[in-house]
């Protein structure tokens, strides 16, 4: 019985600071993602190849849409490159991550954007 309390307890905690902070915070998980402020993007930058924009700066997230071959598309945060999960793209290796696109904004491979 007391197990289960403090189940109840942790559960109850973790919800109010939910809604204290609007996030929710899970054990085992990377830090969040940094703010993505497209006020300050480099843009008219093409994409090498054609690259998935996902959700989160990790092969495994959700694709929002793709930045095709040598379309010209923006990088938020004035082009700094964020780590996230490693990858191969465009003949390269790396775990650094760009947010922008061409029509929608989101992660993708640094190896695979021209400056």
């Amino acid at each position: 019985m007391k197990v289960k309390s403090l189940g109840t307890a942790a559960t109850s905690t973790a919800l109010f600071v939910t809604a204290l902070t609007g996030t929710v915070a899970t054990a085992g998980t990377a830090a969040a993602a940094p703010p993505q402020d497209c006020s300050k993007a480099i843009v008219n930058v093409k994409a090498k190849e054609t690259v998935k924009v996902r959700t989160a700066p990790k092969t495994s997230a959700t694709a929002l849409g793709i930045w095709g071959k040598g379309k010209r598309g923006g990088v938020c945060n004035d082009g700094k490159a964020y780590k996230g999960g490693s990858y191969t793209a465009c003949g390269k290796k790396s775990n650094l991550w760009y947010y922008g696109g061409d029509k929608v904004n989101g992660w993708v491979p640094k190896t695979c954007i021209n400056w």
